[in-house]
């Protein structure tokens, strides 16, 4: 099946995109460890991890040919390398020690791979790595961040589950400034959303990468237990925490209805 004949089922609701089948994959491509996760132990002892439970829980799927293909989902969460089928589900990462983008002043850069989230586990270690770190020492030393992690945590979090995966050669990129961090997601807003009202509202363009999401361990110090928390407070953080540590409001804003940017200000 072809691209826009994926887009065009996906657009006529029959199926949501990211419960359709690859092409190429094989159900031998599920990494075990990576399912079982999503699987209960006994069903994994009883019928493995490519049985009736997987294709219940939409990791597998039947094509148009009748054979067994990996879900988009499958594909993201439970492959080593879901860069191997699907070439733009990457996070590009790049930090400059400049308010501009200028290769002259490009200190660190990494396309980031892996399964979704790994991908937010690793980004958010680029951060960690490139940012930087004032200290103070009025009464006692105090450390501040050039931006919060927890907000960025966020927002890579949104970034994974809510781009658009239809777009072919468009990756999620986060470049770092001395002054901003910006981050571009691939896709409009779903379900008439606006940059204004993402604060208000919530839709899912991706329900069952949302869901999966949901069931994985978030990464030490960011303050939640799984990546995913379904009552979407996830942009009311971001606001929030970017607000708090910079004394300026973040901005998102859509680029020609076909890409999302998130703009944080560093602390000052």
């Amino acid at each position: 099946m072809s691209n826009q004949e994926f887009q065009e089922r996906s657009q006529s609701r029959m199926i949501r995109f990211d419960e359709l089948p690859t092409p190429n994959t094989e159900p031998g491509d599920l990494d075990h460890a990576l399912t079982r996760r999503f699987l209960r132990e006994e069903i994994v002892e009883e019928e493995g991890v490519t049985g009736h439970a997987a294709r219940k829980l939409r990791l597998l799927a039947e094509d148009d040919e009748g054979k067994t293909r990996l879900t988009l989902s499958g594909v993201l969460l439970c492959t080593r390398n879901p860069q191997e089928w699907l070439p733009h589900a990457y996070i590009q990462a790049v930090s400059y020690v400049s308010e501009r983008t200028d290769a002259n002043y490009q200190v660190d850069a990494r396309d980031i791979g892996g399964p979704l989230d790994e991908q937010v586990a690793n980004a958010l270690h680029f951060l960690r790595r490139n940012m930087f770190i004032r200290a103070t020492k009025e009464l006692e030393r105090l450390e501040i961040p050039q931006f919060s992690e927890r907000a960025v945590f966020e927002a890579l979090v949104n970034a994974v589950a809510h781009r658009d995966y239809s777009m072919a050669g468009s990756r999620i990129r986060m470049h770092m400034f001395t002054n901003r961090l910006e981050l571009y997601v691939p896709g409009a807003l779903a379900n008439t959303l606006t940059p204004d009202a993402l604060h208000l509202r919530q839709a899912n363009r991706n329900e069952l990468i949302v869901s999966l999401l949901a069931r994985c361990p978030a990464p030490a110090g960011v303050g939640r237990k799984y990546l995913m928390d379904r009552r979407g407070d996830g942009v009311p953080i971001i606001l929030r925490e970017s607000r708090e540590l910079s004394g300026h409001s973040p901005e998102y804003s859509l680029l020609g209805e076909s890409e999302l940017r998130l703009v944080i200000p560093s602390a000052q």
